[in-house]
C-alpha cells in the first residue's frame, strides 16, 4: 500500500455501537442538543458497519506505522447493544486489524446495565470502562435522570462498585461541573471510588448559547475547578488523577496535552456513526445541525480522505494560525490552546472566537501556575503566569 501522507493520522476512532440511551441527561450533546440527527440514526451498530469500519482502521494504521490505536465504544449507553452484539463487534474489530497493532478498547457507560457478564467480555478483550458520574446523588440527579424521571445514581454507583472488584478494568470517572453543586464535595466523593482518573468537562456552550453562570462578570467555572485543585492538592494520600488539571501542568512544563480541549496539538480522534457514517468531533452536535457532517461513510471513504476534508482541515493546523486574533497573542494560549473547538463557536465568525470560557481558563492556568511556582516549579517559556 502506497503510504499517503497527512498532517496527523487517526489515533483514536469512536465507535457509536448504540444511539439510544436508558437514561435522559438534560445536557446531552447527542440528544438534547441543537443537533437531533442521532434520533434518527440505527439503535446500534451492525457488524457489517464494524466489519467496514475495522478494514479502514486496518489501511490507516499500515498507511501510517501506527503501532497502536485507541478504540472508544461509545453511545448513547453502549450496553444497550447487547452482550452477545458487543461480542460479535469486539471479535470483528480486532480481526481486521493487523495484529501486529495494539488496539487499545475503551468503554464509556452510565455503568447502570454493568453485570458480571459484561465485565466477563471485557477481560476477554481488554476493555478498559470509563463512567460518567456527577457526584453524590442530589448533584448528579440534577442532570442525570432517567426517562421517568427517577434518579440514574444507585443504578450508577451499584456498576461502579462491581467495576471496582476489577480495578485493572477501571478506566476513571467523566464528571460534568455544575455551579450548583460544592466542588470539594464533589470531588472527594468521586475520589472515594478511588478511580485511577477523574475527568472533569465543563458544559458545553457557544457565543450564541452560553453556558450557565450565576455572575457573568465572574470566572465562576474557573474559580469552581480550582477549588478542585486545591482539594486535590491537599490530600497526598489521592492516588488518581484529574485529567484537565493534570494537562495543564503538563503544558506549563512545555508538555503536549493528551485531551482535545487543551494545548495546540492537532485533534487526532474521529467518529464513527452507527449508520457508518464518519463524522467530525461528535460534541460539535451542540453548536448547530450537520457540524459534525463530512458526508463520507466507512463503505465508499478513507480516513485519509476525512483528515483532509475541509471541514477537518483547521483541526490539523499546528500551533495558533487557525485561532482568533485575540488568542494568537495571548500569552496563556499554549496552555488553554484556545480552548475546546465547541466553545468557541458563533454564527457570526464560526470558531475564530476565544473560548466562552476563557476567563475561566485563564483564572484555573494561572491559579495553576502559582501553585507550581509556589512548589519551585520552572515552567515553560510558552505559558509564563501572569503579574
Amino acid at each position: 500500500m502506497t503510504r499517503l501522507e497527512v498532517a496527523v493520522p487517526f489515533r483514536t476512532i469512536i465507535l457509536k455501537i448504540a444511539n439510544r440511551c436508558n437514561i435522559d441527561c438534560d445536557y446531552c450533546f447527542v440528544f438534547n442538543s441543537k443537533d437531533q440527527s442521532a434520533r434518527h440514526l440505527p439503535a446500534r451498530m451492525g457488524l457489517d458497519i464494524a466489519r467496514a469500519a475495522a478494514r479502514r482502521i486496518g489501511e490507516h494504521v499500515m498507511a501510517h506505522d501506527l503501532p497502536a490505536v485507541h478504540v472508544v465504544l461509545h453511545g448513547g449507553e453502549p450496553l444497550l447493544a447487547g452482550v452477545r452484539h458487543m461480542a460479535d463487534l469486539l471479535a470483528a474489530v480486532r480481526e481486521r486489524i493487523p495484529a501486529s497493532t495494539e488496539v487499545h478498547f475503551e468503554l464509556q457507560t452510565n455503568a447502570t446495565l454493568l453485570s458480571e457478564t459484561w465485565l466477563d467480555l471485557f477481560e476477554q478483550y481488554g476493555v478498559v470502562v470509563g463512567v460518567s458520574l456527577d457526584g453524590p446523588p442530589a448533584a448528579n440527579d440534577r442532570h442525570r435522570l432517567t426517562h421517568h424521571g427517577r434518579s440514574s445514581s444507585a443504578s450508577t454507583v451499584r456498576g461502579i462498585e462491581l467495576l471496582r472488584s476489577r480495578p485493572h478494568l477501571f478506566a476513571g470517572l467523566l464528571a460534568v461541573v455544575d455551579l450548583a453543586n460544592d466542588p470539594v464535595e464533589v470531588h472527594d466523593y468521586l475520589a472515594s471510588f478511588e478511580p485511577p482518573v477523574i475527568d472533569f468537562g465543563f458544559p458545553h456552550g457557544t457565543h450564541d448559547d452560553p453556558p450557565h453562570r450565576n455572575d457573568p462578570s465572574v470566572p465562576e467555572y474557573g474559580l469552581w475547578m480550582s477549588q478542585v485543585y486545591d482539594a486535590w492538592l491537599d490530600r497526598p494520600d489521592h492516588q488518581h488523577s484529574v485529567r484537565m488539571l493534570e494537562d495543564i501542568v503538563a503544558l506549563n512544563s512545555g508538555v503536549r496535552s493528551s485531551v482535545e480541549t487543551l494545548g495546540l496539538a492537532p485533534p487526532t480522534s474521529v467518529v464513527i456513526e452507527s449508520d457508518g457514517s464518519i463524522e467530525g468531533v461528535d460534541t460539535l452536535r451542540s453548536v448547530e445541525e450537520g457540524a459534525t457532517s463530512l458526508g463520507l461513510d466507512v463503505f465508499n471513504d478513507s480516513f485519509d480522505t476525512a483528515v483532509r476534508h475541509p471541514k477537518l482541515r483547521h483541526r490539523q493546523q499546528e500551533g495558533t494560525v487557525a485561532l482568533a486574533e485575540e488568542c494568537q497573542s495571548c500569552p496563556l494560549v499554549a496552555v488553554c490552546g484556545g480552548g475546546y473547538l465547541p466553545h468557541r463557536f458563533s454564527t457570526d465568525r464560526g470558531y475564530r472566537n476565544p473560548s466562552v470560557y476563557c476567563a475561566d481558563l485563564a483564572y484555573l492556568i494561572r491559579h495553576v501556575q502559582g501553585s507550581l511556582q509556589g512548589y519551585g516549579w520552572v515552567l515553560d517559556a510558552a505559558a509564563p503566569a501572569a503579574p
